[in-house]
């Protein structure tokens, strides 16, 4: 029976006999033999951006089949395009499969967008987003400055575009010009041109390196995959968070990139770059010229105007004479009456002065002295005598008061009443000694301060007083005639009638007065 036939007779035992892995390892070698390097068009599916390990995992997909993908971190890190969900596009790499999920997969290397409309639409799609964000907004841009003493330009240092900007500036504004080499094509351009626009920021103002004061950003014209590198996200976001000016000049006139919208000024050209970044100096020039000119004129026809205005004015002015007569007439009348004034006023002066020397007369004087020594004498005469009289009076009247005092009042102040009231009479006799004292000196310096005062004291000192016959005292020789009788009058008492002769001494310039041998001498009058 068949049932009981062996298997080794079964017509699939002579099949080999294969393990997973060696199943797995024949596959894969098929696989990458039989296909290599493939270009696969599809669009971008599950695509989450880079993975933790920096490898990218989606996949491509079109309306028949799903391929997966894979990119390796190296590679992603020099793609000048990089993968973006639902885009369509041509990736280039190495088909393979992977064991551990029985799946094959191309590892990429190299990404291109599939056409011109995937870009235009990828180009649009990102040109909203960083318009939402407020990078285009008109509000960010800054003037450029009119007169710029640096210019900072971004561009290949080999094409002929920084040589159309160089010429175009030495032409119309010659000033200091640094360029930052860049590529402005291929993978690398967009990381580039961002740095050289933020190295130029991080320049110090003043520093070694003369800070620019406007950037260009140039490149000259191709297709849109040639200048797709001024449409990254990094270039245009280093180019609207630029302190400085900047002027992008990518492509031809028709030309349009996403650094165009973020710049503060888009050229057509990058010759028209530099016409925007410099004014003409020869238009300069000319200007300042013509506003020198039309100063120098204004100036003119203003000082004309003026000029005209004040002879209009001075013709509206009185004449000076006119001005200052009824001034000079015043001045004429105070002139006579404060010489009038003056006249009066010292006449007075005069008068008031000889009434004071008429009471300054040294008879007065005398007269005054003598009475008030005699009252003086009296005085300290007196005053002994009257302070003895008042304390006799006093003891008097304290002892009557004393003898009325009864027995019994008498009796009760015997103890300590009598020692106070005997005390209290020593006190009363010790003031009124000193008192009496007191009054003494005062009486002596006003004495002697008297004497001091006096012209006795004068005399004393070797002078003499010449009186005419009235008694007047004799000032000078000029108003004595020979014949007139005169008092000289020396220390003390003494005096000596003379007669004067009228003969002048022969040398009165070296002549002394000779002294006589009494008791007093002259040298002339006091006064």
């Amino acid at each position: 029976m068949a049932s009981d036939q062996p298997l080794a007779d079964s017509p699939t035992s002579n099949v080999a006999e294969y393990s997973v892995g060696e199943i797995s390892q024949a596959v894969k070698r098929t696989v990458e033999d039989a296909f290599g390097r493939v270009r696969v068009r599809g669009e971008v599916s599950g695509y989450r951006g880079p993975h933790s390990s920096g490898h990218a995992y989606f996949r491509l997909k079109d309306d028949r089949a799903t391929l997966e993908a894979v990119i390796w971190r190296g590679t992603f890190s020099k793609l000048a395009f990089k993968p973006e969900e639902g885009l369509e596009i041509i990736a280039t790499g190495k088909l393979t499969t992977y064991p551990g999920s029985s799946k094959y997969q191309i590892v990429i290397d190299a990404i291109e967008p599939a056409g011109a409309g995937a870009l235009m639409a990828l180009l649009e799609e990102r040109r909203k987003t960083l318009a939402a964000e407020g990078l285009f907004d008109a509000a960010r841009k800054r003037p450029l400055p009119f007169m710029p003493r640096v210019i900072g330009v971004v561009t290949s240092p080999t094409g002929a575009v920084i040589r159309d900007i160089l010429h175009r500036i030495a032409d119309r504004f010659p000033c200091h010009v640094l360029v930052w080499p860049v590529r402005v094509q291929g993978e690398t351009s967009a990381r580039e041109v961002a740095a050289a626009i933020d190295g130029f920021n991080a320049l110090a103002p003043g520093g070694p390196v003369p800070r620019p004061d406007v950037l260009i950003v140039a490149r000259g014209g191709g297709s849109l995959e040639d200048l797709w590198g001024f449409n990254e996200e990094s270039v245009v976001r280093a180019a609207a968070g630029s302190a400085i000016p900047l002027i992008s000049a990518v492509g031809h006139e028709t030309d349009t990139t996403l650094i165009d919208h973020a710049s503060d000024r888009r050229a057509p050209t990058p010759t028209g770059a530099a016409e925007i970044a410099v004014p003409v100096r020869a238009d300069l020039e000319a200007h300042l010229a013509q506003l020198g000119a039309r100063l120098a004129g204004t100036v003119s026809r203003l000082a004309d105007d003026r000029r005209s205005r004040v002879r209009a004015l001075a013709r509206g002015l009185p004449q000076p004479d006119q001005i200052l007569a009824l001034p000079r007439q015043r001045l004429d009348g105070l002139d006579g009456r404060l010489r009038s004034s003056l006249d009066a006023r010292l006449a007075e002066r005069r008068g008031r002065l000889a009434a004071l020397g008429a009471m300054l007369a040294p008879a007065r004087l005398s007269e005054k002295v003598a009475r008030d020594r005699q009252s003086l004498g009296r005085l300290a005469r007196d005053l002994p005598l009257g302070l003895s009289r008042g304390l006799d009076l006093r003891r008097r009247e304290l002892a009557h008061r004393a003898a009325r005092l009864t027995t019994r009042t008498s009796q009760r102040l015997h103890g300590d009443g009598a020692r106070r009231l005997s005390q209290a009479l020593a006190r009363l006799d010790r003031a009124a000694h000193d008192k009496a004292g007191d009054a003494t000196s005062r009486l002596a310096e006003a004495a002697r301060l008297l004497k001091s005062l006096s012209y006795q004291s004068v005399l004393e000192r070797g002078y003499a007083l010449v009186r005419d016959a009235d008694g007047t005292p004799v000032r000078g020789s000029a108003g004595i005639a020979s014949g007139d009788r005169l008092a000289i009058q020396f220390a003390g008492d003494d005096r000596l009638d003379v007669v004067a002769d009228g003969k002048a001494p022969k040398n009165p310039g070296r002549q002394k007065p000779a002294r006589p041998a009494s008791k007093g001498g002259g040298q002339g009058s006091l006064f």
